[in-house]
């Protein structure tokens, strides 16, 4: 929790101490904390920003202050004129509070205002967001027929450390961004309202770090009906370590994607995903009609098609990535960015994509795909990248179907086969790493958003924390090796260094 609503908790806690045991109101130190209780919650409104998880606290508060009053000018009254209430009513009172103060407590950390931990890597982080137009293309997902392809792309990178800069928010357009994710997940969006005040260990548009002439990139593609900051755990670590990470936020299949002008592109719901999406990868499913789907431009959608589509994302990124290492001297991206080293990274939708790009794209030097079927182009063709696989087994797959449901046996199947089939015919380098225990959220930031996320199915019985520390261990050892030139033992596969993960290597 942020530091106002835990002191708010606290006064709470105090207050409530002082108006229900009599020993603490004759304590000179305690006996007026209840009068900082109003002025607490008013701070922490005024500086943190309200949020609905705070009501009882609020309210509370506001009783205390109110019984405190009432037992302040009972006590300087004349002892007889003094009435004492029935001590099964002082009883039951007091329980009462006891319950409600416990709720007050609860509901802000079942659904907290949480910190991103710190990266690891040796520099500061900046970010940048941009709008590019891919005027060579019409956008699919748009009611206007004559509107381009737009993607708003956000890029973090290595900086200057700057300890007056802002950190960055989390999610910019919070309310919109989840209020969709929320809808197209068929959750409320109240659940997700305090990830607006979380803030990230990036700041906005600070220099870029000067130690080295170039520095690789990598591109990250969302999963379905995502937006572009949800793996914003991994990004750090690995722009914290020397990489500038780009994400594209794809409209149509992002929950939402809102432009500078105000437009925003909503995202499919999930039937209309899953029609669109799983005949790239399970040739037997029959997601579209024959005649395929209209989409909003009025154009025709058939199978397969979605994917070659959405990699096309990835390339225009590419061009325009070029654009800036070849813009003006003062532009921040200026000569820094080492096309010559660029490598992908995708969970779940985003994944698939990856695959698909990485067969199309020569430019893209390794391929790091999470949780992710391949997509039937891939497994005929194969890839030539060095290439990592972070995944689970189908044990843990069938155990979040049980408990979240979802995942029906011929997808967790098809899941499977296809990246072992593209794993066993790769002409280069590859990773295959199964982590057990973990569910599809595992691999984004889904469990930081509440402790509860075990219990709720938000996540597998694996630790959280260690899903997360083992999905950034990889991920930098893959690149740093491919394209870095670094060692790294954690891809020998003769040392066992996580107790829940299977890992496999293939060089070639």
């Amino acid at each position: 929790m942020r530091t106002l609503e835990s002191l708010l908790l606290l006064v709470d806690v105090m207050a409530f101490l002082v108006v229900s045991v009599t020993w603490m109101r004759t304590r000179a130190w305690a006996r007026h904390v209840p009068v900082l209780a109003v002025p607490m919650a008013a701070a922490q409104v005024l500086v943190e920003g309200p949020r609905w998880q705070l009501l009882p606290a609020y309210a509370l508060a506001l009783l205390l202050t109110i019984v405190w009053l009432r037992q302040y000018f009972a006590m300087s009254g004349k002892a007889d004129e003094r009435q004492r209430p029935h001590p099964t009513i002082t009883a039951t009172t007091t329980v009462l509070g006891a319950l409600w103060l416990a709720f007050a407590a609860a509901l802000p950390m079942a659904l907290p205002v949480f910190r991103f931990p710190h990266p690891t890597g040796p520099y500061a982080i900046g970010t940048v967001t941009n709008h590019w137009v891919d005027t060579s293309r019409a956008e699919a997902f748009a009611s206007d027929s004559t509107q381009r392809r737009q993607l708003m792309v956000q890029i973090w990178y290595p900086a200057l450390a700057n300890s007056s800069a802002h950190p960055a928010p989390y999610i910019p357009n919070a309310n919109v961004v989840t209020a969709a994710f929320a809808r197209l997940l068929g959750k409320r969006s109240l659940l997700l309202a305090q990830l607006k005040y979380v803030t990230t260990n990036a700041m906005l548009s600070v220099p870029i770090a000067a130690d080295k002439p170039r520095w690789p990139v990598l591109v990250f593609l969302e999963g379905g009906v995502g937006f572009r900051q949800m793996n914003t755990f991994q990004v750090e670590e690995l722009v914290s370590n020397g990489y500038i990470v780009v994400a594209i936020d794809q409209p149509g299949t992002a929950a939402t994607v809102v432009f500078p002008d105000g437009h925003q592109v909503g995202g499919l719901t999930v039937p209309q995903f899953h029609a669109m999406v799983r005949p790239s990868y399970m040739p037997s499913e029959t997601g579209l009609p024959q005649q395929g789907v209209r989409l909003p431009n009025g154009s025709t959608l058939h199978d397969n098609s979605i994917i070659p589509y959405l990699a096309q994302d990835v390339s225009f990124t590419l061009d325009r990535l070029a654009a800036l290492d070849s813009a003006e001297p003062n532009g921040t991206f200026a000569g820094k960015l080492d096309l010559q080293r660029i490598g992908v990274f995708g969970v779940s939708l985003g994944g698939i994509v990856a695959g698909e790009i990485c067969r199309r794209d020569a430019r893209l030097r390794a391929c790091l795909m999470m949780d992710a079927p391949m997509p039937t182009s891939v497994v005929a063709a194969g890839l030539r990248q060095p290439t990592m696989w972070i995944t689970r087994d189908a044990a843990s797959m069938r155990l979040e179907r049980e408990r979240a449901g979802g995942w029906p046996e011929a997808e967790i199947n098809a899941h499977q086969s296809s990246m072992r089939a593209v794993y066993n015919g790769l002409s280069g380098a590859g990773y295959f790493v199964r982590v057990n225990g973990m569910f599809h959220s595992n691999f984004t930031d889904v469990p930081s958003w509440t402790p509860l996320a075990r219990h709720v199915a938000l996540a597998g019985p694996i630790n959280a924390r260690m899903a997360h520390v083992i999905v950034n261990a990889y991920s930098l050892a893959f690149f740093d090796r491919h394209l870095m030139g670094r060692s790294s033992t954690l891809l020998d596969v003769d040392v066992k260094h996580f107790f829940d993960v299977q890992f496999e290597s293939r060089q070639r």
